[in-house]
């Protein structure tokens, strides 16, 4: 699935007068996983990202399972930063519920409500909400964290946003 030159619907609706910030192919070992794109409102400030709403698309270029994405995605946020067992164990869980297989060419869309939690949509159809402010700051710190394990990604999403 290639991505609009507008944001979608859902997008543009959470994220008033949303631009592209950036966008860049992610690989793993070589092969294509997906294609990241970050829209944000005027005045994004990349350091201070959790503050701010946005959203962040990843188009997928292969098959996976909902619950590896829901591993990897813990994994990573333990990388960007410390937290505790018991929200881990609960937000893995969460994720778990939330995120679907996903087949070659869909997207998953990823909206930060600071101060409030995620919300995820697929293929611009809501999945659900996560109303867990530092869930959200920890997933979305994944690509967006000074601390992520893919430094590359982070500059090319937010290359279009103030730093």
């Amino acid at each position: 699935m290639a991505f609009a030159q507008a944001p979608q619907p859902v997008v543009a609706s959470a994220v008033p007068d949303a631009k592209l910030s950036g966008e860049k192919l992610f690989r793993y070992w070589g092969f294509s996983v997906y294609t990241a794109r970050l829209w944000v409102p005027p005045n994004f400030k990349a350091n201070d990202y959790a503050s701010q709403p946005f959203a962040l698309e990843l188009a997928y270029l292969r098959d996976f399972a909902g619950a590896d994405i829901a591993d990897r995605s813990l994994a990573e946020m333990k990388r960007v930063g410390g937290f505790s067992d018991a929200q881990g164990t609960q937000w893995l869980a969460r994720m778990k519920e939330v995120f679907p297989n996903i087949k070659n060419g869909e997207t998953l869309t990823g909206v930060h409500q600071p101060g409030v939690g995620a919300r995820f949509f697929h293929n611009g159809k809501p999945l659900a909400e996560v109303r867990d402010a530092e869930f959200s700051r920890r997933f979305f710190g994944i690509w967006l964290a000074t601390g992520t394990s893919e430094p590359e990604l982070r500059s090319a999403l937010l290359a279009g946003a103030a730093q």
